[in-house]
């Protein structure tokens, strides 16, 4: 038997999902997180997970992780002292960015701290124009002398980023050199290797983050491997990126920068499966975990890969899933602002106290306390029985909340998912109604631990009439790992108007980049037949600031090339902006290339229809508060493992599992499809 563990390493808990090929067994487990040393956790919950199922180490053929170590670490500004080396005259390139405010009309919003502190980001003669051309060549002894000032700084750290270094690399090459002689134990990256690509800013913000991640990733992935190898794993250990693909822990310590969602990333991934084996390819992914929700949006199966991003007030150029993230989790705080309204996150309470029932001090009511309260929750135990909560200590602690509010205990607790529900549905229009497209037209997947519980009233605040709920939603992330590929994203920025005088240079481009995926192929052992090639271009008007990416068809560039990306562009742009300017020229900015490693992935069977008769899984009753019904309403119980294909369930019902709770809303019904997913619609 062999057997493929994913894990997903979340702010709350540790999902694991086990798979095994052959049989196509499928279980899953969740322990709670360890923050003080994410590996802990992981180690002891693949442990468990093995344990369950009786198998040995030794049968573990895969083992796919993500985490969130980088994106805390940023967040938290957990980084090291770093230092940055770049072209004379540039320094304060890094505070000065694009002269943005945060919130255009907050006066008092402030801007994240800047990762390098001004004496530790130091200037060496070097120039190298758009063009290529050096105009000053690089000062070696300068730069060996800003090597052995930032040593004695006692960073840990060093980014070098030059002016132009994605067009010409040497002086950047050169700088790593003398860096490795002079301080050889320090980290070091250059621009030109995290993103080669144009906007100064963006990419010195990018080089820098990388740096300032990379001792932190290198040693949690140390500590991993490590904890691993003591349980005798000897499968090859990857990691996700930000773009959904999965990479090896090496490449992972390189370019941590390129792993700051982790985590989400194959949450969609999976999801993106799930609506293909349910038959929907038009899809919005809900993911609500203990921290905060992601969101995003998949037209025709596919979600849109996005080349820049500002993550926690910092742009990284850096191919990633476009998601959303807004800190709406299920241990989201509620309290009362200076001008007494309520309002929910983004604090969270995360896996230590955790929220007020799991009666570890906590004394801050959060979402999971409230639905404790209101009953749409298990009052007495999650987790299928292994944890219990205290639905006295949340009662007390919203009641707290309550005076303050001037409110009941039962308003107040409903009012607290009335506000959480608000801030994801805000999250959702960003990536739909402010991009032009329309909820309605989309089927919503809810996943993560407090997804499936607060999806009905969030399709609701939309006007979403359908809701997949996936078999195994609290730990979707984690098979998400189990559903991937090996991914790598190669770039070049090079300006050309769009037109049959730049097809040979279109091609060299593109060459280059076919180039640099084929030896990434060759060194991560990925056979022929495996190898697969994506290609895109970002493009805009010639004067426009911001670029669409747009697919460029298979085969050589020619004409026939030029004109589908015309068309393409156009359609692009009419959607994102609602116009397209006939006499404007089009411009070629950025080139792209895709390369996946195809490897094997866990499949499912489809069951044989079982009737609609579901009484079956109904294990009890409970009274939950449902505004829509006035109060209290006895709903049935349904344990989600004795439900099978056909079965059809009428709200109001509440449907427990392992990880998650699904809450169907009077008015609604549920369906399980042939693959065990859940389909809620409104009647």
């Amino acid at each position: 038997m062999v057997w493929r563990v994913g894990v997903d390493s979340g702010g709350t808990f540790t999902d694991i999902c086990l798979f095994e090929e052959t049989t196509g067994r499928l279980e899953v487990w969740k322990v709670s997180s360890t923050p003080d040393d994410p590996s802990r956790g992981i180690a002891q919950g693949v442990k468990e997970g093995i344990g369950r199922v009786e198998a040995e180490p030794q049968d573990v053929g895969y083992f796919g992780h993500g985490t969130t170590v980088a994106t805390n670490a940023l967040i938290q500004h957990r980084g090291v002292p770093t230092g940055l080396i770049t072209t004379a005259g540039f320094r304060d390139l890094l505070e000065i960015g694009r002269q943005k405010r945060p919130d255009l009309y907050d006066l008092q919003a402030d801007k994240p701290p800047v990762l390098v502190s001004r004496d530790l980001r130091l200037e060496v003669p070097e120039r190298v124009r758009h063009d290529g051309t050096v105009e000053t060549k690089l000062d070696e002894e300068a730069l060996r002398q800003a090597a052995r000032r930032l040593r004695e700084a006692g960073v840990k750290a060093v980014a070098v980023c030059f002016l132009y270094g994605f067009v010409r690399t040497e002086h950047e090459e050169t700088a790593r050199r003398i860096l490795a002689e002079e301080f050889p134990e320090a980290y070091v990256c250059a621009g030109h290797e995290v993103a080669p690509e144009f906007r100064e800013y963006e990419r010195m913000s990018t080089t820098v983050v990388n740096a300032y991640l990379g001792p932190v990733m290198q040693g949690y992935i140390r500590r991993l491997a490590k904890r691993l190898s003591g349980l005798g794993l000897s499968a090859t250990p990857h990691l996700t990126q930000s773009n959904g693909g999965v990479i090896g822990f090496e490449a992972a310590a390189r370019l941590p920068v390129r792993t700051v969602l982790s985590g989400p990333s194959t949450g969609v991934v999976a999801a993106q499966e799930v609506g293909r084996m349910a038959d929907f390819c038009d899809l919005i992914t809900f993911d609500m975990g203990g921290t905060s929700s992601d969101v995003a949006l998949l037209q025709g199966g596919q979600s849109r890969l996005a080349s820049e991003a500002v993550v926690h007030g910092y742009p990284i150029k850096a191919p990633m899933l476009d998601i959303h993230t807004v800190g709406a989790g299920g241990g989201s705080i509620a309290y009362v602002d200076s001008g007494g309204l309520l309002k929910v996150g983004p604090r969270s309470a995360g896996a230590d106290p955790g929220p007020v029932c799991y009666g570890r001090g906590n004394t801050e009511p959060t979402v999971t306390d409230a639905n404790v309260v209101l009953q749409t929750l298990n009052p007495t135990y999650l987790l299928g029985g292994r944890m219990p909560v205290r639905q006295d200590l949340a009662r007390a602690a919203i009641a707290r909340l309550a005076a303050d509010l001037g409110m009941d205990v039962m308003a107040t607790a409903q009012g607290i998912l009335s506000v959480v529900t608000a801030n994801m549905a805000r999250a959702i229009r960003v990536i739909s109604v402010q991009r032009g497209h329309d909820p309605r037209d989309y089927t919503l997947v809810a996943f993560g631990g407090a997804g499936p519980l607060h999806a009905a009233r969030l399709a609701r605040e939309l006007d979403i009439s359908r809701i997949l709920v996936p078999r195994t939603p609290g730990i979707l992330c984690a098979m998400g790992l189990l559903l991937t590929d090996l991914r790598a994203d190669f770039a070049t920025t090079r300006l050309h108007i769009l037109t049959t005088a730049a097809l040979p240079e279109i091609t060299t481009a593109f060459n280059h980049l076919h180039e640099q995926a084929e030896h990434w192929f060759r060194e991560e052992g990925i056979a022929p037949e495996s190898r697969r090639l994506a290609r895109t271009v970002d493009m805009r008007y010639a004067g426009q600031n911001y670029e669409l990416a747009i697919p460029v068809p298979e085969g050589p560039i020619t004409s026939a090339t030029l004109d589908a990306l015309a068309d393409g562009f156009a359609r692009a742009h009419r959607r994102m902006y609602g116009f397209v300017s006939e006499s404007e020229a089009v411009q070629l900015v950025t080139f792209r290339v895709e390369a996946a490693g195809l490897v094997r992935k866990a499949t499912f069977e489809p069951r044989n229809d079982a009737g609609p008769d579901a009484s079956h899984a109904i294990v009890g009753q409970r009274e939950v508060w449902l505004p829509e019904a006035g109060g209290f309403v006895s709903c049935p119980i349904y344990d989600r493992d004795r439900l099978d294909a056909g079965n059809r369930i009428a709200g109001p019902a509440i449907v427990e599992q392992m990880d998650t709770t699904t809450i169907i809303l009077p008015d609604m019904t549920a369906r399980v499809e042939p693959y065990l997913n859940m389909v809620l619609e409104a009647s």
